[in-house]
Parts: structure tokens; sequence; C-alpha cells
């Protein structure tokens, strides 16, 4: 790393281009979520020993369900494999993994799976290790609106004292501070309904690669540049 005490503590990722990845390979789109999931575990095992300490990754958007229902059954499926397999991973070296999305629709069994997950390793302090699935940025603001705006008729806050902080405990992500780096793979150069409040002084990075040729070095590429940028949040270098 160029910097040491420049590393960005929050990175969340948009894993685009498993399908592409597989296309160009003459394989069904399954193979490439199998082989982007393997480097989601590659970024977790070394995130931690990179001075991150949250990693949050875009599984699954609430628009997805538009995609053939075969492909949204697999993937609902090896989601369960998967945690089935990593929770076991996860807790064993103190990561802490939590789902921010809305539970409906997904199917049950994969709810019981998450609900599970998050309470074994909450109590974890290591990498915490964030799955934005049946996540969607806009109908986050919408139900946070709506949990504040039941909360001032229930009279349990003053309509007054909402501001950017107080709305911000209303999100899904109430208790996870804002990403420091956006990461977007497969050249796509937009952020795709994904965390549109908490990315606001994000800095943002887009990689050529596609999401299953993305390991470890190139997580490292992306963060020597984060280290060449001045985050001013709105203000002017002094200096």
């Amino acid at each position: 790393m160029q910097d040491n005490f420049k590393i960005p503590k929050h990175i969340a990722f948009i894993m685009d281009g498993n399908g592409r990845w597989a296309k160009e390979r003459g394989l069904p789109r399954t193979a490439g979520h199998r082989q982007g999931a393997q480097r989601v575990k590659e970024i977790i095992r070394g995130a931690g020993s990179l001075g991150i300490r949250i990693v949050t990754f875009f599984a699954f958007s609430t628009e997805n369900w538009s995609r053939p229902k075969s492909e949204v059954n697999f993937l609902m499926r090896y989601l369960d494999n998967f945690l089935g397999q990593e929770i076991k991973v996860l807790h064993k070296n103190n990561m802490r993994f939590t789902v921010i999305g809305r539970d409906d629709p997904l199917p049950k069994y994969l709810q019981a799976r998450i609900n599970k997950a998050q309470g074994k390793t909450r109590e974890n302090t290591g990498l915490r290790v964030v799955l934005a699935l049946n996540y969607g940025g806009r109908q986050e603001i919408v139900d946070a609106a709506k949990k504040f705006t039941r909360d001032v008729l229930e009279e349990r806050v003053d309509l007054e004292s909402l501001d950017a902080e107080e709305f911000s405990r209303y999100l899904y992500t109430a208790d996870i501070p804002d990403p420091d780096l956006l990461i977007r793979t497969s050249n796509e150069m937009r952020i795709s309904n994904f965390l549109l409040w908490q990315l606001s002084y994000s800095e943002f990075y887009f990689s050529g690669k596609c999401w299953p040729d993305f390991g470890i070095e190139q997580l490292k590429e992306a963060i020597k540049e984060y280290q060449k940028r001045d985050r001013r949040f709105g203000g002017i270098d002094v200096n």
C-alpha cells in the first residue's frame, strides 16, 4: 500500500459482469455467478489484513427479480448454500455478518438462514461483511421516510428535529458508517440505485475487469488510486 494511514475503512462493491464473463467463455451465466462468489470470498479473506473495517457487496437488487425465474431461483439457492458454508468461517475469524434490504419476497428458507447468520455473528468485532440483498436505494429512502413519519404521528419524535444525521438513523444502514470508496467492475459507470444516500461523499473507482476477474490484487490497485484522492467533503483545500 502507498499510505498505510489512508486506507478506506468501508468499501462498497457493485459486482458487475458475471454474465458477461461467462458468455465470453461460452459458459452458462450460473458459472459466472459461481466464479463471482469465489471473488467475494477472496476479498473477504484479504480485506482485514489491508486495514479495511467494512465491506458491502451489492448481491441482489429489487430490480433483479425481473431476471429469468430459473436464474433468480439459482441465485437464491446459491446464496443459501454460500451462507451455510461461509458463516462458519466468518464467525471463526471474528467477522460480523449483516444484510440490508427488504425481507419480502425473499424465500423463507433464505430469510431463516440470514437471521441465524446475523444472530450468530452479532457480537463479533472484526471485519464487518454487509450483503445488500433485495436492496434498492430509492426504496430504502422511502422506507426511512415512512418510519420517521410514523414516529412523528405517534409523537415519539418532533418533526422539527429532522436533519440529515437524524434521517440517517432510519435507513437500513443506521449503524454502518458511509462507504469511503465505491468500486464497480465491468467498466460500467453508474451506481444503479445502490446506497443513494450513503454515497454522497464517497470516492468512485471503476474497473474494466469483470467481477469474476477482480481479486485482491485489483483491490490493492483501487486502494492505491483512492490514496491519491483528496476528499474535501464539499470544502476546499486550504494547503
